[in-house]
C-alpha cells in the first residue's frame, strides 16, 4: 500500500537561537524520514527595543526573518506536529503559547484531533523546567484530543541525553551551542514522530 507522504509542521518559538537550531536539525531529519515539512516560526511579541537589548535575540530576529509565520492553517494541513520552545519559568514561552491560544476554531471543529504531537525545548541551565515545560505543553495536546509522541529511551542513543519526553538543550547563555547530542536526540524523536504519523495515515 502506497500513501502520500506524512506532512510535518515544525512550529518553534525561538529568542537567541537555541530553539531555531533544534527546529532546523528536526526540519532536516524530517525530509530525510521522507516527510513534507514545513519550518514555521510563531509570531514576536516583545517590542524591538528588547529585541535590540540583547546581541543574540537581535541576530536570531535578523537571521529568521525569512522563515514563514505559523497560522492555524498549518496545523490544520499537518497529521504531525512538533512544537519547539524554550522555557520561561518552567513553562511554555508566552509566544507559542499564543499561537496555541488561536487554534480554538480547529479545535471546536474537531479538526486536532487524531494528530501526532510532540516538543523539543531548550533552557539556561540543567534542571531549569525543561520536562516541566514539555508537560505542560502536552496538556494542551490532550485537549486537542491529540496524539503524544515521546521519544521515549526508544533508542540507545537516548540514554545520552536522558529525556524521555522530547529533544532538550541546556544552552548556559550561548555558552553551549547545540551540539551532537541534541541533533541525535533530535533525529530521533522526529524520526519516530514520523514513523508512526505515516501508520496511522496508512491506516485511515
Amino acid at each position: 500500500m502506497t500513501t502520500t507522504p506524512v506532512k510535518l509542521a515544525v512550529i518553534y518559538y525561538s529568542s537567541t537561537g537555541t530553539i531555531t537550531e533544534i527546529a532546523k536539525e528536526i526540519h532536516d531529519a524530517g525530509l530525510k524520514a521522507g516527510a513534507d515539512v514545513r519550518l514555521l516560526k510563531v509570531a514576536e511579541l516583545a517590542p524591538q527595543s528588547a529585541i535590540d537589548s540583547n546581541p543574540a535575540w537581535a541576530a536570531n530576529h535578523a537571521a529568521t526573518a525569512g522563515i514563514p509565520e505559523a497560522t492555524p492553517a498549518d496545523v490544520e494541513w499537518a497529521d504531525a506536529v512538533l512544537f519547539g520552545t524554550p522555557t520561561r519559568f518552567g513553562n511554555v514561552s508566552a509566544q507559542l503559547k499564543q499561537f496555541i491560544d488561536t487554534l480554538g476554531g480547529l479545535w471546536a471543529e474537531g479538526k486536532l484531533v487524531d494528530k501526532v504531537y510532540s516538543g523539543f525545548v531548550s533552557t539556561a541551565t540543567a534542571h531549569a523546567g525543561q520536562e516541566a515545560t514539555l508537560l505542560a505543553l502536552y496538556a494542551s495536546v490532550h485537549h486537542f484530543g491529540g496524539i503524544t509522541i515521546t521519544p521515549g529511551f526508544t533508542d540507545p542513543e537516548k540514554f545520552v541525553d536522558g529525556n524521555p519526553y522530547g529533544t532538550s538543550h541546556v544552552d548556559g547563555q550561548g555558552a553551549h551551542p547545540v551540539d551532537d547530542v541534541t541533533r541525535t536526540a533530535a533525529r530521533i524523536q522526529v524520526e519516530r514522530a514520523v514513523r508512526i504519523a505515516g501508520a496511522l495515515k496508512a491506516a485511515a
